[in-house]
Protein backbone atom coordinates (compact mmCIF):
# COMPACT_ATOMS: atom_id res chain seq x y z
CA UNK A 1 0.00 0.00 0.00
CA UNK A 2 2.70 2.32 0.60
CA UNK A 3 4.28 1.61 -2.65
CA UNK A 4 0.50 2.63 -4.27
CA UNK A 5 0.27 6.14 -1.79
CA UNK A 6 4.05 7.41 -2.66
CA UNK A 7 3.24 6.84 -6.44
CA UNK A 8 -0.01 8.48 -6.61
CA UNK A 9 1.77 11.40 -4.40
CA UNK A 10 4.66 12.08 -6.90
CA UNK A 11 1.73 11.75 -9.86
CA UNK A 12 -0.14 14.50 -8.22
CA UNK A 13 2.82 16.73 -7.62
CA UNK A 14 4.33 16.23 -4.41
CA UNK A 15 8.13 15.32 -3.49
CA UNK A 16 8.16 11.73 -1.86
CA UNK A 17 11.23 12.50 0.43
CA UNK A 18 10.74 9.56 3.09
CA UNK A 19 9.61 6.21 4.55
CA UNK A 20 9.76 5.43 7.73
CA UNK A 21 8.89 1.54 8.83
CA UNK A 22 9.74 -0.24 11.95
CA UNK A 23 10.78 -3.14 9.46
CA UNK A 24 14.71 -2.57 8.19
CA UNK A 25 13.88 -4.98 5.11
CA UNK A 26 10.61 -3.17 4.17
CA UNK A 27 12.89 0.03 4.35
CA UNK A 28 15.54 -1.42 2.41
CA UNK A 29 12.80 -2.21 -0.80
CA UNK A 30 11.50 1.12 -0.27
CA UNK A 31 15.06 2.43 -0.99
CA UNK A 32 15.30 0.30 -4.04
CA UNK A 33 11.96 1.39 -5.12
CA UNK A 34 12.53 5.38 -4.52
CA UNK A 35 16.19 5.91 -4.84
CA UNK A 36 17.15 9.24 -2.74
CA UNK A 37 14.31 8.92 -0.33
CA UNK A 38 15.09 9.17 3.46
CA UNK A 39 14.40 6.17 5.21
CA UNK A 40 13.64 5.82 9.13
CA UNK A 41 12.89 2.78 11.61
CA UNK A 42 11.54 5.42 14.32
CA UNK A 43 8.45 7.84 13.83
CA UNK A 44 10.06 10.42 15.67
CA UNK A 45 13.27 10.17 13.43
CA UNK A 46 10.67 10.99 10.89
CA UNK A 47 8.63 13.78 12.76
CA UNK A 48 12.36 15.29 12.85
CA UNK A 49 12.90 15.32 9.51
CA UNK A 50 12.15 19.01 8.31
CA UNK A 51 11.70 18.00 4.63
CA UNK A 52 8.52 16.36 5.33
CA UNK A 53 5.26 18.42 5.27
CA UNK A 54 2.77 16.41 4.85
CA UNK A 55 2.39 12.02 6.53
CA UNK A 56 0.13 9.25 5.29
CA UNK A 57 -0.15 6.76 8.18
CA UNK A 58 -0.65 3.34 6.98
CA UNK A 59 -0.85 1.25 9.16
CA UNK A 60 -3.46 -1.02 11.13
CA UNK A 61 -6.64 0.33 12.39
CA UNK A 62 -5.79 0.95 15.89
CA UNK A 63 -2.81 2.71 15.73
CA UNK A 64 -3.98 5.56 13.05
CA UNK A 65 -5.05 7.85 16.40
CA UNK A 66 -2.22 7.43 18.40
CA UNK A 67 0.34 8.20 15.24
CA UNK A 68 -1.69 10.61 13.42
CA UNK A 69 -1.52 12.65 16.81
CA UNK A 70 1.82 12.20 17.11
CA UNK A 71 2.29 13.66 13.47
CA UNK A 72 0.21 16.49 13.70
CA UNK A 73 1.08 17.73 17.11
CA UNK A 74 4.78 17.48 15.70
CA UNK A 75 3.21 20.21 12.78
CA UNK A 76 2.62 18.56 10.14
CA UNK A 77 -0.36 17.59 7.42
CA UNK A 78 -1.98 14.18 7.73
CA UNK A 79 -3.68 11.89 5.84
CA UNK A 80 -4.81 8.62 7.24
CA UNK A 81 -5.66 5.06 5.32
CA UNK A 82 -9.60 4.51 6.12
CA UNK A 83 -11.41 4.04 8.38
CA UNK A 84 -10.19 7.09 10.33
CA UNK A 85 -9.91 4.83 13.41
CA UNK A 86 -11.55 2.31 15.13
CA UNK A 87 -13.65 4.78 17.88
CA UNK A 88 -15.45 8.01 17.73
CA UNK A 89 -13.20 9.29 21.09
CA UNK A 90 -10.06 8.75 18.88
CA UNK A 91 -11.52 10.30 16.11
CA UNK A 92 -12.28 13.17 18.31
CA UNK A 93 -8.61 13.95 19.41
CA UNK A 94 -7.44 13.79 15.76
CA UNK A 95 -9.92 16.77 15.06
CA UNK A 96 -9.22 18.41 18.13
CA UNK A 97 -5.42 17.90 17.44
CA UNK A 98 -5.44 19.05 13.89
CA UNK A 99 -7.54 21.93 14.67
CA UNK A 100 -5.08 22.70 17.74
CA UNK A 101 -2.13 22.19 15.44
CA UNK A 102 -3.75 24.39 12.20
CA UNK A 103 -2.49 21.36 10.11
CA UNK A 104 -4.75 19.39 7.32
CA UNK A 105 -6.19 16.13 8.46
CA UNK A 106 -7.78 14.12 5.89
CA UNK A 107 -8.64 10.20 5.18
CA UNK A 108 -7.78 8.10 2.51
CA UNK A 109 -11.53 7.83 0.85
CA UNK A 110 -10.47 7.21 -2.32
CA UNK A 111 -13.08 5.07 -3.44
CA UNK A 112 -15.27 8.28 -3.86
CA UNK A 113 -14.02 8.29 -7.10
CA UNK A 114 -14.61 4.52 -8.07
CA UNK A 115 -16.40 4.73 -11.31
CA UNK A 116 -19.77 2.62 -9.83
CA UNK A 117 -20.01 4.71 -7.15
CA UNK A 118 -19.82 8.21 -9.59
CA UNK A 119 -22.12 6.62 -12.03
CA UNK A 120 -24.77 5.99 -9.48
CA UNK A 121 -24.39 9.14 -7.77
CA UNK A 122 -24.65 10.49 -11.25
CA UNK A 123 -27.70 8.69 -11.86
CA UNK A 124 -29.58 9.51 -8.79
CA UNK A 125 -28.43 13.53 -8.91
CA UNK A 126 -30.41 13.27 -12.62
CA UNK A 127 -33.15 11.99 -11.07
CA UNK A 128 -33.21 9.03 -13.29
CA UNK A 129 -34.97 7.13 -10.63
CA UNK A 130 -36.80 9.81 -8.81
CA UNK A 131 -36.11 10.11 -5.07
CA UNK A 132 -34.70 7.70 -3.37
CA UNK A 133 -35.71 6.46 -0.32
CA UNK A 134 -33.66 2.86 0.43
CA UNK A 135 -30.48 1.69 -0.27
CA UNK A 136 -29.12 -1.74 0.69
CA UNK A 137 -25.29 -2.44 0.01
CA UNK A 138 -23.69 -5.62 0.60
CA UNK A 139 -20.32 -7.46 0.87
CA UNK A 140 -19.36 -10.74 1.47
CA UNK A 141 -19.56 -14.36 1.20
CA UNK A 142 -19.13 -17.86 3.07
CA UNK A 143 -15.38 -17.72 3.93
CA UNK A 144 -13.47 -18.49 7.09
CA UNK A 145 -11.35 -14.92 7.50
CA UNK A 146 -7.68 -14.58 6.96
CA UNK A 147 -5.53 -15.08 10.35
CA UNK A 148 -4.14 -11.61 9.86
CA UNK A 149 -4.61 -8.11 12.11
CA UNK A 150 -7.87 -7.31 9.86
CA UNK A 151 -9.58 -10.38 11.73
CA UNK A 152 -8.63 -9.09 15.06
CA UNK A 153 -10.96 -7.27 16.85
CA UNK A 154 -8.82 -5.34 18.71
CA UNK A 155 -6.61 -4.08 15.91
CA UNK A 156 -8.90 -3.82 13.03
CA UNK A 157 -12.19 -2.72 15.28
CA UNK A 158 -14.30 -5.25 13.95
CA UNK A 159 -15.80 -6.36 10.11
CA UNK A 160 -18.39 -3.51 9.69
CA UNK A 161 -15.08 -1.40 9.97
CA UNK A 162 -13.11 -2.37 6.55
CA UNK A 163 -15.17 -2.25 3.80
CA UNK A 164 -18.20 -1.16 5.84
CA UNK A 165 -16.41 2.44 5.81
CA UNK A 166 -16.65 2.80 2.36
CA UNK A 167 -20.03 1.91 2.00
CA UNK A 168 -20.95 4.26 4.89
CA UNK A 169 -19.18 6.90 3.49
CA UNK A 170 -20.73 6.70 0.21
CA UNK A 171 -24.25 6.63 1.18
CA UNK A 172 -24.19 9.55 3.26
CA UNK A 173 -23.45 11.02 -0.38
CA UNK A 174 -26.71 9.11 -1.85
CA UNK A 175 -29.01 10.02 0.90
CA UNK A 176 -27.47 13.60 2.61
CA UNK A 177 -30.18 13.70 5.46
CA UNK A 178 -29.92 13.80 9.01
CA UNK A 179 -29.70 10.87 10.97
CA UNK A 180 -32.35 9.65 12.96
CA UNK A 181 -31.22 6.17 14.25
CA UNK A 182 -29.22 3.25 13.79
CA UNK A 183 -30.00 -0.52 14.49
CA UNK A 184 -26.82 -3.02 14.55
CA UNK A 185 -27.06 -6.43 14.36
CA UNK A 186 -23.71 -8.36 14.87
CA UNK A 187 -23.18 -12.04 14.66
CA UNK A 188 -20.44 -14.31 16.08
CA UNK A 189 -21.61 -17.85 15.64
CA UNK A 190 -18.65 -19.51 13.51
CA UNK A 191 -15.47 -18.37 13.07
CA UNK A 192 -14.41 -18.31 16.59
CA UNK A 193 -10.54 -18.33 16.07
CA UNK A 194 -10.98 -15.03 15.03
CA UNK A 195 -12.32 -12.12 16.88
CA UNK A 196 -13.84 -10.22 14.43
CA UNK A 197 -17.28 -11.04 14.37
CA UNK A 198 -19.23 -13.29 11.46
CA UNK A 199 -21.94 -11.26 10.03
CA UNK A 200 -22.64 -7.69 10.76
CA UNK A 201 -25.70 -5.67 9.81
CA UNK A 202 -26.51 -1.56 10.21
CA UNK A 203 -29.58 -0.01 9.53
CA UNK A 204 -29.49 3.85 9.38
CA UNK A 205 -33.04 5.33 9.61
CA UNK A 206 -32.75 9.00 8.58
CA UNK A 207 -34.89 11.48 10.01
CA UNK A 208 -37.14 11.60 6.74
CA UNK A 209 -37.73 7.97 7.45
CA UNK A 210 -35.53 6.67 4.64
CA UNK A 211 -33.32 3.97 4.81
CA UNK A 212 -29.84 2.56 4.43
CA UNK A 213 -28.83 -1.16 4.88
CA UNK A 214 -25.55 -2.24 5.07
CA UNK A 215 -24.02 -5.58 5.41
CA UNK A 216 -20.73 -7.05 5.82
CA UNK A 217 -20.22 -10.97 6.34
CA UNK A 218 -18.57 -14.38 6.41
CA UNK A 219 -21.46 -16.17 6.92
CA UNK A 220 -24.03 -15.56 3.83
CA UNK A 221 -24.12 -18.94 1.75
CA UNK A 222 -25.92 -16.70 -0.36
CA UNK A 223 -25.03 -13.38 -1.21
CA UNK A 224 -27.09 -10.28 -2.22
CA UNK A 225 -26.58 -7.38 -4.85
CA UNK A 226 -23.53 -5.31 -4.31
CA UNK A 227 -25.94 -1.97 -4.45
CA UNK A 228 -29.67 -2.32 -4.42
CA UNK A 229 -31.05 0.97 -4.62
CA UNK A 230 -34.72 2.27 -4.38
CA UNK A 231 -36.57 5.77 -5.85
CA UNK A 232 -39.88 7.26 -6.75
CA UNK A 233 -39.76 6.02 -10.20
CA UNK A 234 -37.63 3.30 -10.73
CA UNK A 235 -34.13 1.15 -9.05
CA UNK A 236 -30.53 0.95 -9.48
CA UNK A 237 -29.29 -2.37 -9.15
CA UNK A 238 -25.43 -3.52 -8.97
CA UNK A 239 -24.60 -7.39 -8.55
CA UNK A 240 -21.42 -7.16 -9.65
CA UNK A 241 -18.30 -4.73 -10.54
CA UNK A 242 -18.78 -4.01 -14.01
CA UNK A 243 -21.98 -2.81 -14.86
CA UNK A 244 -25.40 -1.00 -13.04
CA UNK A 245 -28.36 -2.29 -14.41
CA UNK A 246 -31.03 0.89 -14.30
CA UNK A 247 -34.75 0.30 -14.20
CA UNK A 248 -37.00 3.10 -14.61
CA UNK A 249 -41.20 3.81 -14.96
CA UNK A 250 -41.69 5.08 -18.24
CA UNK A 251 -45.47 6.08 -18.17
CA UNK A 252 -46.66 3.05 -17.04
CA UNK A 253 -44.07 0.45 -18.22
CA UNK A 254 -40.98 -0.42 -16.78
CA UNK A 255 -37.89 -0.04 -18.88
CA UNK A 256 -34.65 -1.48 -18.52
CA UNK A 257 -31.12 -0.52 -19.81
CA UNK A 258 -27.57 -1.48 -18.41
CA UNK A 259 -25.07 1.55 -17.86
CA UNK A 260 -20.86 0.65 -18.29
CA UNK A 261 -18.93 1.46 -15.31
CA UNK A 262 -16.10 3.69 -16.14
CA UNK A 263 -12.55 3.41 -14.79
CA UNK A 264 -11.77 4.70 -11.34
CA UNK A 265 -9.76 7.36 -10.56
CA UNK A 266 -8.84 7.14 -6.81
CA UNK A 267 -5.89 9.11 -7.58
CA UNK A 268 -7.76 11.88 -7.57
CA UNK A 269 -7.91 11.78 -3.71
CA UNK A 270 -4.04 13.05 -4.03
CA UNK A 271 -4.41 15.98 -6.78
CA UNK A 272 -6.96 17.22 -4.23
CA UNK A 273 -4.88 17.19 -0.99
CA UNK A 274 -2.39 19.01 -3.30
CA UNK A 275 -4.53 21.62 -4.85
CA UNK A 276 -5.64 22.33 -1.12
CA UNK A 277 -2.39 22.46 0.29
CA UNK A 278 -0.53 24.56 -2.54
CA UNK A 279 -3.81 26.69 -4.18
CA UNK A 280 -6.43 26.35 -0.73
CA UNK A 281 -8.99 24.44 -3.18
CA UNK A 282 -11.83 23.36 -0.97
CA UNK A 283 -10.49 19.60 0.83
CA UNK A 284 -12.84 16.90 -0.56
CA UNK A 285 -12.49 14.38 2.04
CA UNK A 286 -12.66 16.25 5.30
CA UNK A 287 -12.21 15.08 8.80
CA UNK A 288 -15.39 15.77 10.42
CA UNK A 289 -17.06 13.55 7.16
CA UNK A 290 -14.98 10.70 8.12
CA UNK A 291 -15.39 10.79 12.05
CA UNK A 292 -19.86 10.88 11.30
CA UNK A 293 -18.60 7.36 9.54
CA UNK A 294 -17.30 6.03 12.66
CA UNK A 295 -20.23 7.84 14.65
CA UNK A 296 -22.48 5.57 12.53
CA UNK A 297 -20.34 2.47 12.37
CA UNK A 298 -20.08 2.71 16.49
CA UNK A 299 -23.62 3.20 16.97
CA UNK A 300 -24.22 -0.25 15.10
CA UNK A 301 -22.23 -1.62 17.43
CA UNK A 302 -23.37 0.01 20.49
CA UNK A 303 -26.98 -0.90 19.03
CA UNK A 304 -26.03 -4.75 18.72
CA UNK A 305 -24.82 -4.98 22.03
CA UNK A 306 -28.25 -2.96 23.92
CA UNK A 307 -30.23 -4.33 21.67
CA UNK A 308 -32.22 -0.84 20.89
CA UNK A 309 -32.01 1.78 18.34
CA UNK A 310 -28.74 4.28 19.17
CA UNK A 311 -28.15 7.92 17.98
CA UNK A 312 -25.10 8.51 16.01
CA UNK A 313 -22.71 10.02 18.66
CA UNK A 314 -22.34 13.62 16.74
CA UNK A 315 -23.76 17.31 17.00
CA UNK A 316 -24.44 17.99 13.49
CA UNK A 317 -26.40 14.88 11.59
CA UNK A 318 -26.86 16.79 8.52
CA UNK A 319 -23.78 15.54 6.03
Amino acid sequence: MGRQHANEMRAAGMTFVAACDLDLARMEQAAEDFPGIHTHTRIEDLLANHEVDLVTVILPHNLHAPVAIQALEAGKHVIVEKPMCNTVAEADAMVDAARAAGKMLSVYHNRRWDGDFQTIKRLIEEGTIGEVFHIEACMGGLHEPGSWWRSDKKISGGALLDWGAHIVDWSQHLIPEPIAGVDGYFHKRRWFERTNEDHTEAVVRFASGKTLQVEISSLAAVGKARWRILGTHGAIVMNGWEKIEVTVDHKGHLAKFEVPVPKSEGFRFYENVFGHLVRGEELVVKPEQARRTIAIIEAAERSSEAQRTVVPAYADMAW
